[in-house]
């Protein structure tokens, strides 16, 4: 046994002794858990359905029947499975206000937690929503990591770090598939930008591909057992994914998998590439531009592609099918009924994965008892960020903003002013029920009808605002053009931006003035969806007024589905008397509280970042609060790293990241103590565009290439000796935490670090743990340090803990380019605990002796 308090270079070999001879035998690595295999009945059940279908149902099967919809076959007693996205909530099929859904943390915010178990429980939720919606496949968690800080869809994905990313996931999918509902784990594999994202193929060392990028796939395959994998739009050494042979192995073969890969949307490029390889189901579906169908009969039939190839395909659709109640005779798992209220558990985990990154101690907790008034300030203030865009998005049933959060937990001893301070303008707002009522009814919100090919209404509803889709909607498919009508409460003097979002043909009139006669197109399949064409004209408004605003979007007959948005932008010529009011708020406030952040726009699918910076004038308008008010604390509302070149002038920083629809409940909570601010940065935090660590995700010539190889997140940084604003695994809470001493014994196969800490504070707390390796002197390249396994303390004020902290010897492993398989690196390794990547003062080291085990 060796121990550690500070510093101790004393060894302990990986093995243990054979008492009877005094001899060290290796201990054998505990193997990584399995899928759950079906049950013989399963599988009697799915081979027995196999066998009644012929070559063109079985090839039915494996193209979608729909947007979101799997084939049916009656005949053998399958129905139609339904997948929806899931990463931060679960959408359905009707994505709109009529069919609300619960809005989640971000993925980001969840892994910020570093709470499995917290992690798991959510998961549970997805499943209760999931089958509350209809819903057999939930499309998520997306475990591609957070390369760099300029990914669009970095608020999507977890961590920078494999292992990190891989735990998180893993516990989400243990939590969603206990309740009968298959998880989705994508995007398979490298998936980690969106500029290109159709066709940019990303080159690594193969080292980098499978110790880095496949690990957290792995470890969900293993620990989570993921029933379904999605396989990609982008290419890795010049293969696309859908054709890849990754999706045998490592996939299959190696890590066990027994699911369907399915393909990202509309990413299956080829019959007979796609269909040879292990890829089996091509969605969306049916069209005449999709690959299978017909055109895999065919080449089934001239042998091109075998016979045996489609069994497998289908057996593995069936096999889940059974798994999720789709399949006559077999029913899956009841979701578990929730230990509380939804709403409860997501202000719980809102608040675990919120990161207090600064905290001079003069502003925070709030003490209610001693404030007069509270300034709540920023463009995120009252209308705050909750989720990023694209297919992550949903929409919630309500939504509590940082100023009415506030407002209830403060109560009417304590003024709470507001002002927006600065705007934040990129993409057309869409009207909402606030801003328009419907001229038939006066109710808020718009009127839409449906128009037949001859002119005729087909139907007529109302809507809440105008983000209008449908998909799949049986009403579309006969339509030929949608109008939605709505009247314009101007609450403003000056010019206001009045336009559309969408594809296809559009003509807006106001009070029956044309403003956009236009024909939007996009070469993107889903940017009608995304990241829409805009056409807009400005218009000059008097307070008080109203404007009907008419909208007709034509489109071709018989389409799956279609969408748009209506959208008003406020006058920008008030944002200086915006900042001047916001300032003197501040002044006359014992404290301000500076939501600010990103916008869906900039945090989103289907595009990159342009830069780091807070969009607007958000940063003048912290150095302006900051100025006459000591007291300032900033809240950052964003999904993504964003530069925070104030850092030092304020009294304390807190990331709320997009922390789903009990954003308000679970800020005040934490600003007023009443909860800890859980969580800990999950990548690091960068203080300039120009650091050396910040890659970048820009193609060249079609070819992105990962030339930081094993090196990423803060590997890269602590390779290049850099400083960051803020390192991985950084967290403050509402105590101090004193890391005493640790001391280390093997345990199946690998190690365990008892670690003692002791909470110096005047409260009790939370403390996540990080141990990281590092290897100096070997043989074989490594980084200066990795992470190796967390664990987390919770002690009262004063206490003192021992936490077990597993090391399995996995941690100590590389995949080799010489073998293709994961080697041990005989040595001596130093081991390192601590609070963040860059706070480890606890160390020792540890000796690994051969084991032969590869």
């Amino acid at each position: 046994m060796s121990q550690a308090n500070g510093h101790d270079d004393r060894t302990l070999p990986l093995s243990s002794v054979d008492e009877a001879s005094g001899a060290f035998e290796p201990l054998e690595t505990t193997p990584m858990h399995s899928p759950r295999a079906p049950d013989a009945h399963i599988l009697e059940r799915v081979e027995a359905a196999l066998a009644e279908l012929d070559l063109e149902r079985k090839v039915r099967l494996l193209t979608g029947s729909g947007f979101w919809r799997t084939a049916a076959e009656p005949a053998i007693g399958l129905r139609e499975m339904v997948l929806c996205d899931g990463p931060a909530g679960v959408r359905g099929e009707r994505f709109d206000e009529r069919e609300p859904s619960a809005s989640l943390p971000c993925p980001t915010a969840l892994a910020a937690s570093w709470d499995e178990d917290l992690v798991e429980r959510l998961g549970g939720l997805l499943a209760v929503e999931a089958r509350r919606k209809h819903v057999d496949v939930v499309l998520g968690p997306t475990v591609n990591l957070q390369r760099s800080p300029y990914a669009g869809r970095h608020f999507e994905c977890y961590s920078e770090d494999p292992l990190l990313s891989g735990r998180i996931g893993a516990a989400l999918v243990r939590g969603v598939q206990a309740g009968g509902v298959a998880a989705c784990v994508k995007h398979f594999t490298a998936n980690d930008s969106e500029t290109e994202r159709y066709s940019v193929d990303v080159r690594m060392s193969r080292r980098a591909l499978h110790e880095v990028h496949l690990a957290p796939f792995e470890e969900i395959v293993r620990a989570g057992g993921v029933w379904a994998l999605m396989a990609a739009y982008n290419s890795v050494d010049g293969v696309t994914m859908t054709e890849s042979p990754l999706l045998e192995t490592p996939l299959r073969t190696e890590w066990g998998f027994d699911g369907p890969a399915v393909s990202d949307w509309f990413a299956t490029r080829s019959t007979e590439g796609a269909a040879s390889a292990e890829l089996d189901l091509a969605m969306p579906g049916p069209g005449p531009d999709r690959p299978w169908g017909a055109a895999l009969v065919a080449a089934v039939r001239a042998g091109l592609v075998p016979r045996e190839a489609v069994d497998r395909k289908v057996r593995r659709l069936l096999s889940l099918a059974a798994r999720v109640g789709a399949l006559a005779g077999i029913a899956p798992p009841a979701p578990a009924p929730l230990a509380s209220e939804p709403a409860v558990l997501l202000r719980e985990a809102a608040a675990a994965g919120m990161v207090l990154l600064r905290d001079t101690g003069a502003a925070l907790p709030l003490d209610p008892g001693t404030l007069r008034r509270v300034a709540v300030l920023g463009p995120n203030a009252d209308t705050a960020r909750i989720q990023g865009g694209g297919s992550a998005t949903v929409v919630p049933p309500y939504t509590i903003g940082p100023l009415a959060g506030l407002r209830a937990a403060l109560g009417p001893d304590v003024e709470v002013t507001h002002g927006v301070g600065a705007r934040i303008r990129h993409r057309l707002p869409a009207v909402t029920g606030a801003d328009v009522h419907d001229p038939k009814t006066g109710e808020r919100g718009l009127w839409v009808r449906f128009i037949g090919p001859g002119g005729e209404v087909l139907h007529e509803e109302a809507r809440g605002g105008g983000r209008l889709l449908w998909l799949d909607d049986p009403i579309v498919a006969r339509a030929v053009a949608i109008e939605a009508i709505g009247v314009l409460e101007v609450r403003e003097d000056g010019p206001h931006r009045i336009g559309v979002a969408g594809v296809g043909r559009f003509r807006l009139l106001a009070d029956g003035i044309p403003l956009v006669d236009d024909d939007l197109v996009t070469d993107d399949p889903l940017g009608g969806i995304l990241t829409p064409p805009e056409r807009w004209a400005v218009v000059d408004l008097k307070a008080g007024g109203e404007v009907e605003l008419h909208l007709r979007h034509d489109f071709e007959a018989e389409r799956p589905g279609t969408g748009f948005v209506l959208g008003v932008d406020r006058p920008a010529a008030h944002e200086n008397a915006d900042l001047e009011r916001a300032v003197a708020l501040a002044a006359d406030a014992e404290v301000a509280i500076v939501v600010v952040g990103s916008t869906e726009e900039s945090d989103s699918e289907g595009r990159d970042r342009a830069h780091l910076s807070l969009p607007g004038r958000q940063d003048e308008l912290i150095r302006r609060v900051a100025a006459v008010n000591p007291n300032t604390v900033v809240v950052v509302n964003a999904g993504s790293p964003v530069l925070l070149p104030w850092r030092e002038d304020v009294a304390a920083i807190l990331v709320s990241w997009f922390p789903g629809q009990e954003f308000g409940a679970a800020l005040a909570d934490v600003l007023l103590g009443r909860a800890e601010p859980g969580g800990r940065l999950p990548m690091t935090w960068p203080g300039r565009e120009d650091d050396p660590a910040v890659l970048s995700t820009i193609p060249t010539e079609g070819r992105l290439d990962y030339t930081e190889g094993i090196h990423l997140g803060y590997r890269g940084w602590a390779r290049a000796g850099a400083t960051p604003a803020y390192p991985f695994g950084h967290g403050l809470g509402w105590t101090t935490w004193e890391h005493v001493g640790m001391e280390t014994v093997a345990s199946d196969g690998g190690f365990v670090a008892r670690v003692t800490v002791r909470n110096t504070g005047a409260r009790a707390g939370r403390h996540v743990l990080q141990a990281y390796l590092g290897r100096g002197d070997g043989g074989v390249e490594r980084p200066v340090l990795w992470l190796a396994g967390h664990a987390s303390a919770t002690a009262a004020a004063g206490a003192e803990v021992i936490v077990d902290l597993r090391v399995p010897a996995r941690a100590f492993e590389y995949w080799s380019e010489e073998t293709g398989r994961r080697e041990s690196e005989p040595g001596t390794y130093t081991l390192r605990v601590g609070g963040s990547s860059a706070d480890l003062p606890l160390r020792t080291t540890v000796e690994v002796h051969p084991t032969g085990r590869s």
